[in-house]
């Protein structure tokens, strides 16, 4: 696939550890970026490294404007609504993306305002429990997934207009352009699964910390590998966990009672005749192979990169019928290539 950079400079509102290291990556990368943070002392570090970043909003978002670049929401979600606003009133002709981990809140707020026909939803796959300016690194997205929602094309069977198609196309170029694996999804679909691979994980992660914790000084001198990677999101700032989790609170509800029958059941038959956990640990084996199956790397692809097991769907964007491809992707958790 010939990766070409985005044709817009971007924008990137909010210099956490995603935002920042996808600025610190599209610089890396010769693409003209810069950047707002509502920390005056994050942002005096960002200019100290050499990086174009401002902590005046309107400033930034006029300045966008006149150069009509790629913006990128990555803010935690309560903060998307201000964002918005900002948006529409400095910069309502710019092409905006997010990388909020729930789709549908957001989706909602773009349509509650019109701002549709500007809007293509973005969430990479990646990060560390760690966060802020000083959490952001080069490298993070690389091999990573990003998803690329296509709501707006979906809603109501229509053929999206060619405008928004190369929005869409702009958003997916930036994404390949880290090095991330674009997988293509609508929010409902997409906030069903991330409940439970990636916010679920933080509910069982805070759980088992605590148990680890009550064993007292014993428990936690002897714990190792295990415990180690089962609580590795449980160091997650408090309120982005409630960020993420809160905000997807439906989805959320559903996996946590699928888990916790699990776990209910598997009790049941360590305390009855059986005094067995055969059952989850043989399912669970089998379900951690079918993913190391997918998500394994394969090295030598292109010059030196690696790439996942996951499924490609190549096609041309703007070509006939290929929303069709992006469904079809959803539907396997493919990942595309386009040409």
């Amino acid at each position: 696939m010939n990766i070409s950079a985005p044709s817009s400079p971007v924008c990137i509102l909010g210099l956490g550890l995603i935002g920042g290291s996808l600025l610190r990556d599209l610089r890396a990368a010769d693409v003209q970026a810069f950047g707002w943070n509502r920390s005056p002392s994050k942002v005096q570090e960002a200019v100290d490294e050499g990086f174009d970043v401002s902590g005046d909003l309107p400033e930034v978002l006029r300045r966008t404007q006149e150069e009509n670049a790629i913006i990128v929401i990555a803010t935690p979600l309560p903060a998307v609504e201000a964002m918005l606003d900002a948006i529409q009133e400095y910069a309502p002709t710019c092409t905006f993306t997010d990388v909020v981990s729930v789709k549908t809140p957001v989706w909602e707020q773009v349509q509650a305002r019109g701002m549709q026909d500007f809007y293509v939803g973005g969430h990479p796959m990646a990060g560390t429990a760690d966060s802020g300016w000083s959490a952001a690194q080069e490298g993070l997205f690389d091999g990573a997934v990003w998803v690329i929602t296509y709501d707006h094309a979906e809603k109501n069977g229509q053929i999206p207009s060619d405008d928004w198609s190369d929005r869409w196309v702009e958003v997916a170029r930036m994404a390949f352009l880290v090095g991330a694996e674009v997988v293509p999804s609508r929010s409902r679909t997409h906030d069903s699964a991330v409940a439970r691979i990636s916010h679920l994980p933080h509910l069982l992660a805070e759980s088992l910390s605590i148990v680890g914790d009550n064993g007292g000084a014993l428990a936690l001198s002897l714990a190792a590998g295990s415990f180690r990677d089962g609580t590795r999101v449980a160091g997650t700032q408090p309120s982005l966990v409630r960020a993420m989790c809160e905000g997807n609170r439906e989805a959320l509800l559903v996996a946590l009672d699928e888990a916790l029958e699990l776990l209910t059941d598997t009790r049941a038959t360590l305390a009855g005749p059986e005094r067995s956990v055969q059952d989850l640990a043989e399912a669970g084996y089998r379900s951690r192979v079918r993913y190391d199956v997918r998500a394994g790397k394969r090295q030598n692809v292109g010059l030196g990169a690696t790439a996942s097991n996951r499924p490609i769907i190549r096609f041309r964007p703007g070509e006939k019928g290929w929303m069709h491809h992006l469904v079809q992707a959803e539907e396997m958790g493919a990942r595309i290539e386009i040409f």
